[in-house]
Formats: structure tokens, sequence, C-alpha cells
């Protein structure tokens, strides 16, 4: 049991100062004999013990009068459904907007009327885990201290000001609220379903108008479980939340924005909101009265501590759109996941292609570093170099290794989900199995675009020497090997660079894909008549299909190209060591360094150069790839704790398999 140590000369202070200072700073006793309870530290006890306070009232009768009294004058006629309606409640489809308001408000929280609830409950539980401690408070200890002080219950009488008006007028609020979000045009047309149908928060309201005229007729004050209208009520509750249900389940067709996404959440807390404050109207026990009452008084603590909870809103309004960017990428990555033979040297072949482009890439960029402009006019340069180079890649088919971890993640993901009805070992042995396809799919796309991007940068800058007597990378050899080497440089940082651009460049293509989805773009390119007089139907709907498969991978690749081309120059202007390390634009620089010494390097410049290469391309893959997972687990709502059980099922099959991390022999695993 919880001990605060102290005796019982503490309370008698704090209670003397109620007789004494009962005119002035009215809160001041509260907030005294809270703090006294209130736990210090970070204590992790299972409950809290009110019994010193219980123990010493009944030691000091005379100040219970006076006392229950002081609650009374305190609690008596306060507001507090601006609190049931909006605590921790969206009050902002704007995302940021409310991010933004509920980080002012933990630093500076806002401060109601002096005449509301939720000011009392702010000067006195300030403490975002008031809430914690008091609820593991024994029911026993509190029941006993509310039959001491002989208060009344929320069930006691009716008024404008009583808890039962209160709660009425909340709960009519949320419903008004949530009809007419429901109505709104972008919410409306994710739910097709429900045209030809009724709202059910319309419906919701005319139910509700039936139940506050019984109450408000009815001399008891409250319904029974068993009423019909009650039961009627839970009933279109659950159809209101199959209404929000069915929205989410639409995003897959129609795609989904961030203030939908917003708006269908609200609904979904007020909802929730509904369904727990609802119960508070019924009552089938007299002797319940108590207990509802201290637990509504509880559950109120419980919203105004919770309202400016910013973790809680990034987790809920992210969720789903996490989830939609990731099901675009799982489908894009299935095709980067090699199985036999013909795969894997299919994308050797691939990413051969993309060596070689990325080889020409060095040696533009190399060029580029020649023309005399400034540090903006360069990143310019190399961003356009980049953007162009990586979509040319991306629309002749060919592959650039490191693009694939963002893409594969969410995919592995869906592997598991597939697996839900398996044994946890089940799931994460199929995990394993794809995972070995992905890394050999990853190490082959790795040879083709190292191989290849080295030779083709090698010929072509000895063309241009041969042609023009022009040797570029003269200059920079020292400062092109250096570069690539762990020890001598931050190689190993700037490669974790690229890997979180690559994983942004994954987030872009998923969210673009949603958001054309969602706005009906190649719809509208079809349907265009200005096109269609242009270009003829057939080919305006061929450029439809065209934005539909391609548009989402070029908007990535050319974002994807602008970050790798302009953080260096943004690390000169904030003085700060920024620049990026990708494996394939490694190799080819490795060529031109050792082309600008007349190959006339160390063996150990040579041996950090090439051993470089390889903690590029890992740090590339690993940072990636572990962003993309994490994002994948979070948008399917999976514990990160199951990180560790996929890593072990992992290298459980790596020991057993190795060769198949790398090459797709025969197994019957495979």
């Amino acid at each position: 049991m919880y001990n605060h140590n102290q005796n019982n000369s503490a309370l008698h202070s704090i209670f003397q100062k109620l007789k004494r200072d009962s005119n002035q700073d009215e809160l001041r006793f509260l907030i005294d004999l809270v703090n006294y309870f209130r736990p210090k530290g970070k204590s992790q006890n299972q409950y809290f013990s009110i019994r010193a306070l219980i123990d010493f009232l009944n030691e000091n009768p005379t100040f219970i009068a006076p006392f229950r009294a002081y609650l009374y004058e305190v609690f008596e006629g306060k507001t507090f459904r601006n609190l049931l309606s909006d605590a921790g409640i969206l009050q902002n489809t704007h995302f940021f907007q409310e991010i933004k308001k509920r980080s002012i408000a933990k630093i500076l929280p806002f401060q109601p009327d002096r005449n509301t609830l939720e000011f009392v409950l702010n000067q006195i539980f300030y403490s975002r885990k008031d809430y914690d401690w008091l609820s593991k408070i024994p029911t026993d200890e509190m029941l006993a201290l509310y039959e001491l002080l002989q208060l009344g219950s929320m069930y006691d009488r009716k008024s404008e000001q009583s808890m039962l008006n209160e709660l009425l007028q909340s709960m009519r609020l949320i419903m008004q609220r949530m009809s007419g979000r429901a109505l709104e045009t972008d919410v409306i047309k994710m739910i097709p379903e429900y045209e030809n149908y009724d709202s059910p928060f319309e419906v919701l309201e005319k139910e509700f108008d039936l139940i506050e005229a019984t109450l408000i007729s009815d001399e008891t004050y409250f319904l029974n479980s068993e009423d019909i209208d009650y039961k009627q009520i839970n009933i279109i509750l659950v159809q209101c939340e199959d209404f929000v249900n069915q929205a989410y389940k639409n995003s897959s067709r129609f795609g989904i924005s961030l203030n939908v996404n917003q708006s269908l959440l609200r609904i979904r807390q007020q909802i929730k909101r509904l369904k727990s404050i609802f119960p508070y109207l019924v009552l089938d026990l007299e002797e319940d009265k108590k207990l509802k009452s201290i637990s509504f008084f509880l559950r109120l603590v419980k919203y105004n501590c919770m309202k400016n909870n910013v973790r809680k809103l990034i987790n809920e309004s992210t969720q789903l759109i996490a989830y939609e960017i990731t099901q675009h990428t799982a489908k894009t990555g299935e095709h980067y996941i090699t199985k036999g033979s013909k795969e894997y040297f299919k994308m050797l072949y691939s990413a051969i292609g993309g060596g070689v482009i990325v080889g020409i890439l060095c040696v533009i960029k190399l060029l580029l570093s020649k023309v005399e402009t400034s540090d903006f006019g360069h990143a310019m340069l190399y961003s356009l170099n980049y953007a162009i180079g990586f979509t040319a890649i991306y629309l002749l088919g060919y592959t650039l290794a490191t693009k694939q971890p963002a893409m594969t993640a969410a995919a592995l993901i869906q592997s598991i989900e597939k697996d839900q009805f398996n044994t946890k070992d089940q799931k994460y042995k199929s995990f394993a199995n794809l995972f070995a396809r992905l890394f050999r799919s990853q190490f082959i796309a790795f040879v083709g675009n190292v191989i290849f991007a080295f030779p083709v940068a090698l010929l072509i800058i000895y063309g241009v020497d041969y042609a023009f007597g022009l040797s570029i990378p003269d200059e920079k050899w020292d400062h092109l090997l250096t570069d690539l080497s762990p020890i001598h440089s931050a190689a190993i940082f700037h490669a974790a660079i690229a890997g979180l651009f690559l994983f942004l460049s994954g987030i872009i293509s998923g969210s673009v894909s949603n958001s054309n989805k969602h706005n009906k773009l190649y719809f509208r390119i079809q349907e265009n008549p200005t096109l269609k007089m242009s270009f003829g139907k057939r080919k305006t709907a061929e450029i439809a299909q065209w934005f539909e498969r391609r548009w989402a991978g070029v908007a990535s690749n050319i974002w994807f190209g602008f970050f790798m081309g302009t953080t260096a120059s943004i690390g000169i202007f904030l003085g700060l060591n920024l620049d990026i390390r990708h494996i394939t634009f490694a190799s080819g620089n490795l060529a031109l360094g050792l082309y600008g010494n007349g190959f006339q390097i160390s063996n150990s410049m040579l041996f950090w150069g090439i051993f470089g290469i390889g903690i590029i391309g890992f740090v590339n893959f690993i940072v990636s790839f572990l962003l993309s997972l994490f994002l994948a687990f979070r948008s399917r709502n999976i514990p990160t704790s199951d990180l560790r059980f996929l890593f072990k099922a992992v290298w459980i099959y790596f020991k057993a398999h190795p060769i198949l991390f790398f090459f797709p022999v025969r197994s019957k695993r495979n």
C-alpha cells in the first residue's frame, strides 16, 4: 500500500487553512490537500491510498461539515459541458494547427472562465499524471470518503446548472457537431454506400430528443438499462461507427486526404466519447448512485488531464495515412523482390542499366562542379542532374539498388498480415524467407549498379580527356577518394543521410499516389474536354493511364534528386558537415579519383575506398529499410517490440541457409 510517511499534523495544518482562509483564494485548500497525496517522483505503485484523510476526518469530526460546505461552494453550479464535448477531441481538421495548439497548451495551458469546472480542475489537478494516481485509489476508500462527507449524487436534482443537465447538453452538442461534419462534401464522397440512406447521425439526434424529453419529464432523472430507447441509441451508435469504418475502408478505393482523415478521426472520437458518457444516464440500482457519481468525476479529471496529449494525436492522425502510403509502396515493392533465377538475373540486367546512367551522372556532376556559380546555383545544378538521371532510370525500367528497401519493407509486413492466422513462429519464418529474397535482390542490384558505374565513369572521363585534353578530376581526386573512407571522413553519417532521403522518397511516392487517387486526378485527365478535343479520347485515356502508373514514381525521383543535390549546399549554409554518400555514386567516384591521380594511390587508400563502398551501401540499405519497417509497423498498429522476434527469425534463417541471402539456389524452403 502506498504510504506518504507524513503524520496527522501535516493534514491538521492543511485543514486549519480551511477555517482561517475561507474567504481568500478559495482553491488553495484543495490544491494543498491534493498536493499532499500527489505522489512524488516516478512512482510505480499499483494503487494509492487516501486512508490517512479518512482516518483524520474520523478523528477530527469537526472538520467534516466545513469540508463538505467548502466542496459544495467550490463545485456547485460549475459548468462542464465544454469539457465533455471538447477535451481530448480534435477541434481542428488542420493537423499541424492542432499540433501547434496542443503544444502551446502544454507549456501555457488555456484557462477557461472561473465559473467552469475545467478551470477548477486546471488549478487542482494540473499535472497530466494526476488521473493515473487518482484512478489507483481503491474504490472502497473513495466510497468511504464520499459517505463520510455525505455528498449528494449527480442524480439528486435537475436544474439548468445541474450535472444531469450539463451531461445532456454536452451530448447534444457532440451529436450536432458529428452530424454536421458527416455531411461535409469531402466526407460524404468517401461513403457512396450511404447516398440512398438516412444519415445515422441524424437518426441519433432524433432518438436522443426522445430520451431527453423522457428524462426532463420523469421524476427519476435517469434511464433503465432495459429501456428500449437506451438500447436503440446503442444500436445507432454502432451504425455511426460503421459509417466511419466504411469510409476508412473505402480509402483504398478513393484515397484520403489529411483533412478528411482528421474529420473522420474527430467523428470517431466523438462517438467514443458518447459511448463512454451515455451510460451515466442509466441507473438500475439505487446504491449505484454514489459509485457512478465518483466514476463520473474521475472521468472528468481524466478528460481534462489528457486534453493536450500530442503523442496520442500524432499516433491517431498518422496511422491511416501511413497505411495508405505503405499500401502503395507495398504493391510497388513486390516487384523488387525476386523469386527464382530468372527474376534474379533480370534484376541484375536492370541494375546494370541503372549503373550505366549513374556512371554518366557522376561525370556530369564533376563537370558541373567546375561551373562558376553560387552554392545555391550548384545546388540547383546538382539537383537537376540527379532528378533527371533518377527519373530516366525509373522510366527506362532500370533499377537504382537503394530505392528498393523503402518500397519492400511494407511488402514484408504485408506478408505477416497474410499469415495472421498462423502461429507466431510460422509468421516470422515466412518473414525471414521473404527477407532473404529481398536481401539477395538488393545484393544483386548492388552488384549490377556498382560494377557498371565504375567502368562507365572511367570510360567517359577517359574519352573527355582523350578528345579535349581535359582531365577534370586532377584537382579533386584526393577529395573523391577520401570521402569514401569510413575512417577518414564522415562517410557513414553521410550514407545514413542518403538512407533517410531514400526513405522519404518512398513516403512521397505513396503520398502522391494516395493524393491523386483521392482527388481523382486520373479521371479528371481522362475526361478533360480540352485534352479530348486536342488528342482524341483514346490518346487522352492513355495519358491518364500513364499518370496513374508513373506519376507517383516520377515525383518521388524528382524529390529524391533535389534532396541529394541540395544537402551539401545546405550544410555549407548552416556550417554543418552535411553531405550524401550513395553506393552507386561512390563506385563512380572511385573511378574518377583513380583516374585523376593516374591510378597512383597507396594500397591503404585503395582498400578504404573499396571497403567504404560496401559500408556506404550497407548503411544506405539498413537506414532506409529500418525507417520504412518502423513506418509499416506503425501503419498496421503492430508493436515495435515484435521487431526482436523478426530479427531473431532472420538470424536463425541466415545461419541455416546463408547462401539464400545472396544467390537463388534451389531449395525446398525457397
